[in-house]
Formats: structure tokens, C-alpha cells, sequence
């Protein structure tokens, strides 16, 4: 059997769809039957495999050699280890596909709200306001995200900073955060976004920026390696639903901490604020024109 390195490597759900044409006929009724259900395929006998495809033993033993397995043994164990990412993503739902315009709508709209509400009881107990003193008394903040949401949530933490004034940069790589943090010492905050707080880049990259004195404010999950670490945690509540088609309403969780965390910072120094803000928006009504109740950007 291969080691786990290599068991890491192998999709054996996309292996089987793709090798199964080209089976005997026998061993692609077990190709089906295993497709048609991987947790219980991973979790029969080969004995209660052979019954259920209607073949025998010997032929379940091909089909596991056929799909790049040593044996059943090891065909299991990928059935298994596929089996892990859940049963939203192996089997169409009924309802998958009647979703229309307005529905969907409505049921992307429910989600968040729901999201949204389930955050707002946590992020009234987080140190909202010990975190923005760490901002406001920072000699240069670094922003990390990494993935689809955290990346792009970064970004806007660096913009909501500029716009108060604060010294601010972000990073998105794994490496440069790594390189990033190394330079840091006890003036700097890093502030981490993470809606798992497991990814092992952002763990290690905040744990090296801890050993030389700065400080992190995490926003992630509170049972995270992430959030453990965290001197400033800004619990991130994801619930994901069984609609899979839609991006993750834990963007908009991630979205409101930010909100609460910036404009924490914005009261607090609120003449400060208000001086820039007031700039910011006579540079942008002289480029582009617009009323006093456009919003401060576009």
C-alpha cells in the first residue's frame, strides 16, 4: 500500500468516474454501485460488495487493482478518506436544480441573514475594543488572508485602515507573510483572517511574528489553532449548508467583524477620522463630480 503522502494525491471518486468506461462489465457494476454511494462502499465487506454489484469476489478484488489500488483493503481506506469531504458534495440533493431566479434569491439572501445573525451575539462579547487600541497605537499594521474570502477581505481591511490614517500593507502569499513576519518586533500588529483558522501557513506565519513581540488580532474561528493563538480573538461563526453552488456566506461573518473592528477605530479617534474622511471625499467630488450622499469610494 502506498504511504499517506501519497494517499493525499489520489482523488479515487474522480478515478473510478474516469476509469469506468474503460472496465469490464462486471467490474463496472461495482464502479456504479460504489459511486452511487461511497460512505457505505468504504464501509461493506468485500464479501457484501460482490452481493450488492452482483458479482463475485474476485471481480470486486479487479476492479480495486483496475482503479490503482493494491487490494479492497486499500480501495477502502480512499473510499474512506473521500467519504470526509461529507455527503453534500458526493450526491445530488432533489432540490439541486429547481432553485429560480427569485428563489435563489431569496434563499442566498435567508442564508446570510442567518449568517449575519448567528455572528452578532459572539462579536458583541470579542475585545472589539482592545483590538482597536492595538490599531490605533500600531507602528505599521500587516494584514493576512490566504484562500478565496480571506484574500479578497485583506485587501479591505487595508483600505478601511488607509482611510484612518493607519500604516497598513497586505499579503496574501503563504512565503511572504512567512518573510514578513520574521521582521516584525513588538510596534507592529499583525491582523490574521481566517475563516478555519486551521490553514497551517497563517498559523505558522502569526506564531513566528509572535516569537519576535507582535501582536495578533485574529479573525477566525474561536476553537482554532488560530484563534488559540490569537492575543485579540474575533470569533467567525461558519455554519455551511448543504446548498454547495453558492460562495460561503462566512464572507459576510468575516465582513461585519471587519466592519465592527474599523469603525471601533474610527469612533475612537473620531476627530482624526472625521479630518480625513472629509478629504477623502472633497479629492473624490472633484475628480468625479456627485452628490453629498454618494458613498466614500465606488
Amino acid at each position: 500500500m502506498n504511504g499517506p503522502a501519497d494517499s493525499l494525491s489520489i482523488d479515487i471518486v474522480a478515478r473510478i468516474a474516469e476509469r469506468a468506461p474503460e472496465l469490464r462489465g462486471a467490474e463496472r457494476k461495482v464502479a456504479a454501485l460504489v459511486l452511487d454511494d461511497i460512505v457505505g462502499a468504504s464501509r461493506a465487506s468485500i464479501g457484501a460488495l460482490a452481493d450488492k454489484a452482483d458479482v463475485s469476489i474476485a471481480t470486486v478484488t479487479r476492479f480495486a487493482k483496475a482503479v490503482g489500488c493494491e487490494d479492497v483493503r486499500e480501495l477502502k481506506l480512499r473510499l474512506a478518506q473521500a467519504a470526509g469531504v461529507g455527503q453534500r458534495f458526493l450526491k445530488r440533493r432533489p432540490d439541486d436544480g429547481e432553485a429560480v431566479p427569485h428563489s435563489l434569491a431569496a434563499r442566498i439572501f435567508d442564508e446570510v441573514q442567518a449568517t449575519l445573525a448567528q455572528n452578532q451575539g459572539a462579536l458583541a462579547a470579542a475585545p472589539i475594543a482592545a483590538a482597536a487600541d492595538a490599531l490605533a497605537a500600531a507602528s505599521m499594521i500587516y494584514v493576512f488572508g490566504m484562500g478565496g474570502g480571506s484574500t479578497a477581505l485583506a485587501d479591505e481591511m487595508r483600505f478601511r485602515l488607509v482611510r484612518l490614517g493607519r500604516p497598513v500593507a497586505s499579503y496574501q502569499d503563504g512565503l511572504l507573510q512567512r518573510m514578513v513576519a520574521a521582521t516584525l518586533s513588538r510596534e507592529h500588529v499583525v491582523v490574521a483572517l481566517s475563516v478555519t483558522g486551521q490553514t497551517p501557513e497563517m498559523v505558522e506565519s502569526c506564531l513566528l511574528a509572535k516569537q519576535y513581540g507582535a501582536r495578533v488580532i485574529a479573525l477566525t474561528a474561536p476553537a482554532s489553532p488560530l484563534g488559540a493563538l490569537a492575543d485579540w480573538l474575533v470569533p467567525i461563526i461558519a455554519i455551511e449548508t448543504d446548498f454547495i453552488y453558492k460562495p460561503s456566506s462566512s464572507r459576510y461573518a468575516m465582513m461585519m467583524a471587519l466592519d465592527l473592528l474599523v469603525t471601533e477605530l474610527a469612533v475612537r479617534q473620531a476627530d482624526h477620522s472625521r479630518e480625513l474622511l472629509r478629504r477623502m471625499k472633497l479629492a473624490l467630488d472633484a475628480h468625479r463630480g456627485g452628490g453629498e450622499r454618494q458613498p466614500l469610494g465606488d
